[in-house]
């Protein structure tokens, strides 16, 4: 199951610092390439990750959370192509 939690920002008030696709990868390079991304930006920006597909929807936003990072907000870009936005705060 999709854990879609989040801290509870609307979507379309986060201000992205940075910003990465990822719908081209498969699982694990989907956070992979986050990951490697959170490493470089500063504490406290807030990535936007573009992402395909439900294993790179659930996982990304897992792990994330595991290294410790919060997640702002996900949300469906399109359904159909089934693409969502999820924004990541790098936390310390």
């Amino acid at each position: 199951m999709i854990d879609m939690t989040t801290e509870n920002h609307k979507p379309d008030t986060i201000i992205s610092d940075h910003h990465i696709d990822i719908t081209g990868f498969i699982c694990p390079m989907t956070f992979v390439r986050t990951k490697l991304m959170i490493e470089k930006i500063a504490v406290g920006d807030v990535l936007e990750v573009r992402l395909k597909g439900n294993e790179p929807l659930e996982n990304v936003p897992k792990s994330a959370r595991q290294h410790g990072h919060t997640i702002l907000g996900i949300k469906p870009e399109s359904t159909e192509a089934d693409i969502y936005t999820l924004w990541i705060k790098k936390e310390a």
